[in-house]
């Protein structure tokens, strides 16, 4: 049988969870700060980005995710971002990943919008040729800026509906930016057929959970940890088969959890909730998709045949198509059957 770490390795997956920004590898980092020294706080040694990257809490983490959205600043800078996500996801055997990307932030810093939209769908065309994955976008409004970002991502998605945009989401900051807010938006969103995919119940209690599925239509949550404080919800996630997008290391790093020990994924799991593993901003946390798998089987004391559930659920859980969905899990199936000769 093959050993763990290596079944891990090989493992073909599905990514739902994982930011455009926030996916830059501290080799990407490092090169936008150098092309923008002196007018950035970001460190350009590829060394020194860990210390940065050490977050005293939730907010200290939104003002340094931030300072790393100022070094996109220009369409090649977008396109060099997208493609080497795709790189990193692709040497992981994700072999489809739905990235959740924040136009707003860059508009709002001078790229004009056709132009983002434009460098994003080269690079997406380009890494499936490339690599051999697929992706797709979750265009997702930064709470913390408001209305008036939620506004502009609705008008940037609808307006330039790039090939590869599927969802509409919601990030940021919980505390202080109440769910219901964004419901027009979200109405308006669906209407034109994106998926609702709004972060909810990582930082705040299940209520936001609650006001994600009421509220904004949510099809999956983002993190929702929380809901483990209320059977209720856990019982309605379950009935309703909403998808857990679970990043277990990302709530150490933030402070969402106290510990990995303390992470209730296992909880999640036994409610017969449909997880997913994610990896949410692997380079900022010091971590990687197959190394969430690791954590996982750590907390679930899983093995080969848990592992390819849960990378089976992600496959289900995500908005592919039915044929993709097939050749997918027909991959799986066929790593577990070869892992367990």
């Amino acid at each position: 049988m093959t050993d763990l770490q290596t079944f891990i390795a090989g493992l073909p997956k599905v990514e739902l969870h994982v930011h455009h920004v926030g996916s830059a590898s501290p080799r990407i980092v490092a090169e936008l700060a150098a092309r923008h020294e002196g007018r950035s706080p970001v460190p350009a040694d590829p060394a020194a980005l860990a210390d940065y990257f050490a977050f005293r809490d939730f907010a200290h983490f939104i003002e340094v995710y931030l300072s790393v959205v100022d070094l996109v600043r220009d369409p090649d800078d977008v396109w060099l971002l997208t493609h080497e996500v795709a790189r990193e996801l692709a040497r992981q055997q994700v072999r489809y990943a739905e990235l959740t990307v924040t136009p707003y932030s860059h508009v709002h810093r001078g790229i004009p919008a056709p132009a983002f939209c434009e460098a994003i769908e080269d690079a997406r065309k380009r890494a499936e040729t490339d690599f051999g994955i697929e992706l797709r976008w979750c265009f997702d409004i930064p709470g913390e800026a408001g209305l008036a970002a939620a506004e502009e991502t609705l008008r940037i998605s609808l307006e330039e509906r790039p090939d590869g945009l599927i969802s509409f989401g919601l990030g940021g900051p919980e505390i202080g930016v109440p769910r219901p807010q964004f419901k027009p938006y979200f109405d308006r969103a669906r209407a034109a057929g994106l998926r609702s995919v709004p972060h909810a119940g990582e930082t705040t209690g299940p209520e936001t959970v609650w006001d994600a599925l009421r509220e904004l239509g949510a099809e999956r949550i983002g993190h929702g940890i929380s809901a483990v404080r209320d059977p209720e919800l856990l019982a309605y996630l379950a009935e309703h088969r909403i998808g857990m997008e679970v990043c277990p290391t990302s709530n150490v790093r933030t402070r969402a959890v106290a510990g990995i020990e303390e992470h209730p994924l296992r909880q999640l799991v036994d409610a017969g909730l449909l997880v997913t593993i994610n990896s949410d901003d692997p380079p900022m946390f010091g971590t990687t998709l197959n190394d969430e798998y690791a954590v996982a089987a750590r907390l679930l004391d899983a093995g080969p045949q848990e592992l390819a559930a849960l990378a089976r659920d992600a496959v289900t859980a995500s908005f592919l198509d039915p044929a993709g969905k097939r050749r997918i899990t027909a991959e799986i199936d066929a790593h577990l059957a070869a892992a367990l000769r």
